[in-house]
């Protein structure tokens, strides 16, 4: 974790966090680094934040000033970034979102050219020159100047790529998309229409205010009703950059990451086509999906939380399926990040494959309660090693035995605790959550609020 990237980029509130002054000495600092020895070219993708307008000329100001072109993409999905850069033959790409944030929060990812994260070392230098520990950088001057190309033809490629990957037609198939009002708002209905759905959209009508508000996978219960008022045949729920998705079957029930790894792992392994019978999961997936795996014979391999470690693991081995409860699915024959528009389309070809329902393909997974409760500590480390937590952590394991699980994890971004206990009743759940906290109280390590 550098001083302005985290796990996900530069991200904060717009103006206040992140200014319009990072974005441009990002952009300066990108033109340059990979322009010593060429003209570089860099593609640039933005969600539907009001803030991205001003980010993406900042962005595109810096570039230039050091001699790079920028090709806007305009407002699109980071997987479609990512795509493009890998693709094209682009420097590296820039994505501007915050996902699922608020709309006054913006962030900046930057793309290497393999259409992975930027490595973290190139990420530091940008933070170096930002805060003026490397000096000034020189200024293009005369034809080196760079310029800024409407670059919307490689956003329709990637379209078609996405329409290239359906193996049947959609037609009679009645299906929700809620875009969140985010990146998906300007691909997710063209996909599904091109295919032969009969297509029903929510929260596709972006104004640079609403993004995540009240929509989109972190508010799956408005998809759920939607589905169900219109009697559907399945519904998909994007984030505000549309690369995570939660799916809803045909009876309004949520349809998670664990779920998609379950039924794509599955049918994947049943043709052949899941390297090593292997999914990867991070440790927050449900015990439900374990179990289900060991009764058909699909192994699995678990991360540490974030997509980056879920691809890292199956780059190392070779798998192909990966991805985290949360609905960052990763299907790395066709894609290097979690792509919610991807996801569905795979979701939808073991629907119309199998010939089964949505309900049907994911029946055999009992997802267990799980609770998850943060505690803010003074010092995580010191928490999480003290003699007495590790003990009332193992006696809760003890209890659990087979039938539950629990999990205490250290927060990578704040001063936090996190105590999660999975098994078959919530109130057991709660109890052994509890029983841990109140040890964590008794050792004087929370902080004083």
């Amino acid at each position: 974790m550098g001083k302005y990237f985290g796990t996900d980029g530069f991200r904060g509130e717009a103006n206040v966090v992140l200014t319009v002054e990072h974005a441009f000495k990002v952009g300066r600092y990108l033109g340059w680094y990979f322009g010593q020895e060429h003209k570089a070219r860099i593609v640039i993708g933005k969600d539907t934040r009001r803030s991205s307008y001003m980010f993406e000329y900042a962005l595109a100001a810096g570039l230039t000033a050091s001699g790079a072109d920028a090709y806007l993409l305009h407002v699109t999905t980071t997987p479609s970034v990512s795509y493009v850069v890998r693709t094209e033959d682009f420097d590296c790409g820039i994505m501007i979102s915050a996902s699922h944030n608020p709309y006054y929060d913006n962030g900046i990812k930057v793309i290497n050219k393999k259409g992975h994260k930027m490595e973290a070392e190139v990420e530091e230098k940008i933070e170096n020159y930002i805060d003026g520990v490397t000096g000034e950088l020189p200024l293009a001057a005369k034809e080196q100047i760079g310029r800024t190309i409407d670059y919307a033809a490689g956003r329709n490629r990637y379209i078609g790529h996405l329409i290239s990957l359906a193996t049947r037609s959609f037609k009679d198939m009645r299906i929700g998309l809620d875009c969140a009002n985010g990146s998906a708002s300007s691909i997710a209905k063209s996909v599904f229409d091109a295919l032969g759905a009969k297509t029903y959209v929510i929260s596709n009508e972006p104004d640079g205010l609403n993004i995540n508000q009240n929509c989109g996978s972190t508010h799956i219960e408005v998809l759920q009703e939607f589905v169900k008022e219109k009697k559907l045949d399945a519904g998909f729920a994007y984030d505000g950059d549309a690369d995570r998705c939660i799916a809803v079957d045909e009876n309004g029930k949520i349809v998670d990451g664990d779920l998609v790894l379950y039924m794509c792992g599955k049918y994947l392994m049943e043709q052949g086509r899941l390297a090593g019978n292997t999914i990867v999961t991070t440790v927050m997936s449900n015990l439900g999906l374990y179990k289900a795996c060991d009764k058909i014979g699909m192994k699995y391999e678990q991360t540490a939380v974030g997509d980056k470690y879920v691809y890292e693991n199956m780059m190392n081995n070779g798998f192909v399926l990966g991805g985290e409860q949360s609905g960052h699915i990763i299907f790395s024959k066709h894609a290097r990040t979690g792509d919610g528009i991807l996801t569905s389309l795979m979701i939808m070809e073991v629907i119309m494959e199998k010939k089964q329902t949505l309900a049907k393909l994911c029946e055999d997974v009992k997802i267990y309660p799980q609770l998850l409760k943060n505690v803010r500590v003074t010092d995580k480390k010191t928490a999480r090693e003290n003699p007495a937590v590790q003990k009332a952590v193992e006696d809760v394991a003890a209890a659990l035995g087979s039938d539950g699980r629990i999990l205490v994890r250290e927060s990578g971004t704040e001063p936090v605790i996190r105590v999660m206990v999975e098994a078959a009743t919530d109130e057991i759940c709660r109890q052994h959550v509890e029983q841990v906290i109140d040890v964590i109280r008794a050792e004087g390590l929370e902080a004083v609020q």
